[in-house]
Order: C-alpha cells, then sequence, then structure tokens
C-alpha cells in the first residue's frame, strides 16, 4: 500500500468491540457500532496516574508507530484505531463528523506516504502530509481534544557543515517532496489546534515493518545477505523507546516541537555491523552478508539527504533525561525486550 502508515484497517480490535464496516467518506462514523458503546473490557478499571486520556483516536493505525500506540494505551483508556479504510482524513467532512462522533481526550496522527511516493505523486503526498494533518487538528480543537503528529528529520537538508546534530529550533529546509509536506503539515496542525504537539523521529524501527532497520537483523541471524548504504548518516529510533518517550512528553504538558531519536548517529551499514556484533557474526560472517553501496548507487526516486541526526533539546529542557543509544536499543529489539 502506498499510504504507509494507514494500509491496515483495524477498527474495533482496539477497544473489544465487535468490526466496524467502512463507510463512504463523508457519511460520518464510518461504521455500525456507535463509539459511545465501544468501552473495552477492563479500560475503566485502571487508575491513571497524573493526565491520562480516557479516549483515544489514533489515525493511520495500521502502520509501526500506530499499533505500539495502541499497544501501550488500550490497558487504561478506550483506543479508536482507524487505518485509512476507516477513515480518508483528505476527507474534511470525514474528520470532521468521525472526531465528533468520537469526542478523544487524544488524538494521534500517524498517517503518512512514503519517501518515493511522494516524489512520484506529490499531490497525494500533499493531501496526506499536509491536508489531512490540517483537517484533523482543526476537528481537534472544534472537539476540545490534544493532538500528536508525527513528523521527520527529512524536514532538514542534511547540509550542515560542522556534522552537528539538530535541533528544533534549526532552520528546516527540505530536499524532497516527503520532507517539505511533512514540514507544511507540521505548520498546519500547530496553526490550527494550539497545545498541539509535532514529534519529528527518525529511522523508526520495529517488529513487523518491513524497512531495512527492521529487517536487517532477522536476515542476518537468517544468514541471508542485506544492502547497507554507507554514506548516509542520521538517527535511529527503536518504536518501544519513541511512545514511552511521547507519553512521558504529554504528561510534562509542554507543547510544540519534539525530536524523539535514541542517542547517537549511524548509517545503514553501521546499523547492520552493530546488528551482527550484537547477533556474536564473525567478522568473516559479517563481511560476506552486508553489501555496503552508496546512496548514488540504489537509485531510488527521492534524494535523501546525507547528515540529518537530531538531539532531544526539548524534552531535555522538560526535564526528562536522554534515551538510551540506538546500540542499546537495538540490543533490546534484538533480544525481545517489549515494555
Amino acid at each position: 500500500a502506498r499510504v504507509g502508515g494507514n494500509s491496515e484497517p483495524r477498527t474495533g480490535r482496539a477497544c473489544g468491540c465487535a468490526e466496524l464496516t467502512t463507510g463512504r467518506a463523508g457519511d460520518g462514523w464510518a461504521g455500525t457500532q456507535n463509539p459511545e458503546l465501544c468501552v473495552r473490557a477492563g479500560a475503566q478499571n485502571s487508575e491513571p496516574v497524573g493526565w491520562w486520556p480516557m479516549r483515544v483516536l489514533i489515525t493511520g493505525a495500521g502502520g509501526l508507530v500506530g499499533r505500539a500506540l495502541e499497544r501501550h494505551y488500550r490497558a487504561r483508556s478506550e483506543v479508536f484505531a482507524l487505518g485509512h479504510g476507516d477513515l480518508d482524513i483528505t476527507n474534511e467532512t470525514a474528520v470532521r463528523d468521525v472526531v465528533a462522533a468520537i469526542a478523544p481526550d487524544l488524538l494521534f496522527n500517524c498517517a503518512v506516504v512514503g519517501v518515493d511516493d511522494c516524489e512520484i505523486d506529490p499531490a497525494l503526498a500533499h493531501a496526506i502530509n499536509v491536508a489531512g494533518p490540517g483537517y484533523l487538528a482543526r476537528a481537534a480543537a472544534h472537539s476540545g481534544a490534544r493532538m500528536v503528529h508525527f513528523s521527520t528529520n527529512y524536514v532538514f537538508d542534511g547540509e550542515r557543515s560542522d556534522e552537528g546534530f539538530y535541533e528544533t529550533g534549526d532552520r528546516a529546509e527540505a530536499v524532497n517532496v516527503y520532507g517539505r509536506t511533512k514540514l507544511e503539515g507540521e505548520r498546519h496542525v500547530l496553526s490550527e489546534c494550539a497545545g498541539s504537539w509535532v514529534i519529528r523521529t527518525s529511522w523508526v524501527f520495529g517488529e513487523g515493518k518491513e524497512s531495512f532497520l527492521a529487517t536487517a537483523p532477522g536476515k542476518l541471524r537468517e544468514g541471508r545477505l542485506v544492502t547497507a548504504i554507507d554514506d548516509t548518516f542520521a538517527s535511529a529510533t527503536w518504536v518501544e523507546d519513541l511512545v514511552t518517550r511521547v507519553i512521558a512528553i504529554l504528561e510534562t504538558d509542554s507543547h510544540g516541537v519534539f525530536h524523539i531519536v535514541n542517542q547517537g548517529v549511524c548509517s545503514y551499514a553501521e546499523f547492520a555491523d552493530e546488528a551482527a556484533a550484537i547477533l556474536g557474526l564473525s567478522d568473516d560472517d559479517r563481511n560476506r552478508l552486508i553489501v555496503r553501496k552508496s546512496e548514488s548507487l540504489m537509485q531510488r526516486e527521492a534524494r535523501r539527504p546525507r547528515w540529518t541526526p537530531m538531539t532531544c533539546d526539548h524534552s531535555q529542557r522538560t526535564g526528562l533525561e536522554p534515551l538510551r543509544t540506538w546500540q542499546e536499543a537495538l540490543r533490546a529489539y534484538i533480544e525481545g525486550e517489549v515494555h
């Protein structure tokens, strides 16, 4: 599916109700179940700590981040996890009606279009990355909900001469359609929904995502070749650390733009090397299985910025400690640690 964050609709699963049927865009609540009746068994029996949303709406819920958010919130909240088949976020009427019907305390937007697909179809990129988030933010503000919108390190051009890490206040100037539309989407959310959060993250990996970072450890364990780019660098982020830090930030009630990444910087090749070391592969096996290539040889549709590691400066100003290193997070991922 081209819409990467919301390609697997799973409405109803999050709150234990019967499966919802998909309605036509603009029909309002897209299903046969009344949202007021979709109460998860046990969701009202846990005592929240600090501010905790009792009703959570996740759009783009079929992707890696959306599934992780659902998993973390479902024990103590009533969760509505909507994929693209359940809510077309590019239809303003449908967005307004669904948000009004659910009346969430907190809305997460995880919908996204892949980097190369954005370059191929800029109109789709604008619809999903710009217009849709704006509609969601407007609907959230109208219903009194708080909103979290996920963005990317690719809002930066990667041309820093000092090879420092990007901070939230640094000039954002993207080099591809994906980055430009994600940046414009950030601005729509912040302007439409006061007190919202924009979460920029980078190279997110976790179970169930068909990306290089997510699949390389498993392929190496099985003795399969992996092709790893060795001249593009960014921060890597384990989805479990991303989601737990998002929750911590929400409890501080500090709003605006945040960077959330594991500490450090790596290339895909360095990530693969570290995975091989954690798996205990010999140097010979590592050199045989990891095929190193330059980004210029990959012939991808969209240009990638060369250097986009980020620092979590806003989080630290709110009193939160830096996340663990990407190497420690990768080890936890490989060893099956889940919060």
